[in-house]
């Protein structure tokens, strides 16, 4: 039987002590787009399942208040303001409410531990989660939208502008409902804060604003949702002033640049704690 010396064998102390004294070598550290986008990915594969019959829940909710207003509302701008509301209560329901559930199960669980360990920035966590609920919206903001032209005899030509409403509008509540998820001290609380946000958007975005208080239609143009409303409701005028919808619109997605920064900062705290 021969002998070989320690040196030659590559997992040897000469080679143990090479690897030491060479510095590690790095990864490449993750994009922004490419993480955001399997994190997307997996959110709208994980909540398929799990979401669809609340966002059934969420549209039937709408439709049911429609059909209540319908008693009390017979057309012109407070049937607008009805019909806007509602579809997009439906973005409120899903984007808000179970997003701030959803956070803060994830928190009070240990789930933030599991996104911590994983190469991808903060940002691409909150806004993919985001992204993959405010997406379940669609469907249901839709159907929404159409029933309510149908049932207030509302023209339908201009529900293409459903294709900005309900992103701007998304970002804005997820971006809020992530926040309060991910600063809510216990679960039960984020839940809470979810519904309370959610019958914000209900009372103070379906109800006509011209028969609210004037404090209370302060506390409307604090909602994030309002302006998704109020650029949706305009579209139903016979000649709609479009520079009226493009402003709405622009606060809509300012409003939702600003809460989705909040959430990545709200989310960055909690995962170091």
């Amino acid at each position: 039987m021969s002998v070989v010396p320690a040196e030659v064998l590559p997992g040897g102390a000469l080679a143990v002590e090479e690897c030491a004294g060479s510095p590690a070598t790095l990864g490449p550290r993750a994009r922004l787009w490419p993480s955001l986008g399997a994190v997307y990915r997996a959110q709208l594969s994980r909540a398929r399942v799990a979401r669809i019959p609340l966002l059934f829940v969420a549209t039937f909710q709408s439709i049911g208040i429609m059909i209540l207003m319908r008693g009390v509302v017979d057309g012109g701008t407070e049937a607008q303001a009805v019909v806007a509301g509602s579809a997009v209560l439906v973005v409120a329901f899903v984007a808000l409410n179970l997003l701030a559930q959803y956070f803060g199960q994830l928190r009070a669980s240990g789930g933030l531990d599991h996104y911590a360990t994983l190469p991808v920035p903060p940002a691409a966590v909150v806004l993919g989660a985001a992204g993959a609920y405010a997406s379940f919206t669609v469907p249901g903001t839709v159907v929404t939208a159409v029933f309510g032209c149908v049932l207030f005899g509302l023209p339908m030509g201009n529900l293409w502008v459903l294709a900005a409403v309900i992103p701007l509008a998304g970002a804005a509540l997820a971006g809020l409902g992530a926040a309060l998820g991910l600063l809510a001290p216990r679960p039960e609380l984020a839940t809470l804060l979810g519904q309370l946000g959610m019958s914000a958007a209900l009372l103070l975005g379906v109800l006509p604003p011209d028969r609210l208080p004037g404090v209370v239609r302060f506390a409307r143009d604090l909602l994030p949702s309002t302006y998704g409303v109020e650029a949706f409701a305009r579209t139903f005028a016979s000649d709609p002033d479009w520079a009226f919808v493009l402003g709405d619109l622009a606060v809509c997605a300012g409003v939702g640049v600003a809460s989705l920064a909040v959430a990545t900062w709200a989310y960055r705290r909690a995962a170091v704690r």
